[in-house]
């Protein structure tokens, strides 16, 4: 008898690293439920799966706490379980002086990329301890500002620093339940939200530069390779850059 198939849950699953990410785990072998704002977006994703692959779009915005209990109930009654969710989903601020930024673009960054991890993390973590076998893996997105700011990126990079917070507290608080949390901090994979970067973004010393970016499906891979352990083995964090863009060494 053939195992039965894993089911995972991406968020932010409309395009780039999201995107890349769930057609990787449709490779080995993940039935994979699409979340996004974006209805068309995520059915442009789903079309891309391929024969026999099961890719199931689902409208979301995850820092509506209506939303994602609906998300994770359609999880629930389409797949009966949950064995991976991939935290992608994020937002970003307009890049103005700490002093000038609105708080209105505050708040939405902190929604999104906060309470919406927070939130999928708990609805996950409620079905992973109650199903059977009991347990499962939480990938949560963090990003080269986890560790070092840009400039003019104060929310995005607090977020960025609270989703490792998050990381840490989950793998604590999932040990009992055989749930473990992991981090990738991706730096500078090309997507449309990066195509800026080619043609050049201001560094710490005020001058412009273009930097260096990476195929996304080498991030995509590392989603992957994370979410084909076994749950008794964890890769907490995991840094997967370009190779020559400014990190080590940023500013």
């Amino acid at each position: 008898m053939s195992a039965p198939t894993k089911v995972a849950l991406v968020t932010g699953a409309g395009s780039g690293i999201g995107r890349a990410s769930a057609l990787a785990l449709a490779d080995i072998g993940f039935s994979v439920m699409l979340a996004g704002r974006r209805s068309d977006a995520l059915d442009e994703t789903a079309a891309l799966g391929k024969s026999g692959q099961t890719l199931v779009p689902f409208p979301c915005d995850v820092s509506d706490p209506a939303g994602v209990e609906a998300l994770f109930a359609q999880v629930m009654m389409r797949f009966g379980r949950l064995d991976l969710l991939f935290n992608n989903a994020g937002a970003g601020a307009p890049a103005v002086p700490l002093e000038e930024l609105a708080f209105e673009d505050w708040k939405r960054v902190i929604d999104v990329n906060v309470t919406g991890v927070f939130l999928c993390t708990q609805a996950a973590m409620r079905i992973m301890r109650d199903q059977a076998p009991r347990g499962g893996r939480i990938i949560n997105n963090g990003s080269i500002s986890a560790y070092v700011p840009r400039p003019f990126s104060i929310a995005y990079t607090a977020s960025k620093h609270a989703v490792t917070g998050m990381t840490r507290a989950t793998s604590l608080d999932g040990r009992a339940n055989d749930i473990v949390c992991g981090q990738i901090d991706i730096g500078n994979a090309e997507t449309p939200l990066t195509a800026r970067m080619a043609q050049g973004v201001l560094q710490a010393d005020g001058s412009t530069q273009a930097e260096p970016r990476m195929d996304v499906a080498h991030a995509a891979a590392a989603v992957a390779f994370m979410a084909g352990l076994p749950l008794d083995a964890n890769v907490q964090f995991l840094t997967v850059a370009a190779a020559k863009m400014k990190f080590i060494g940023r500013g």
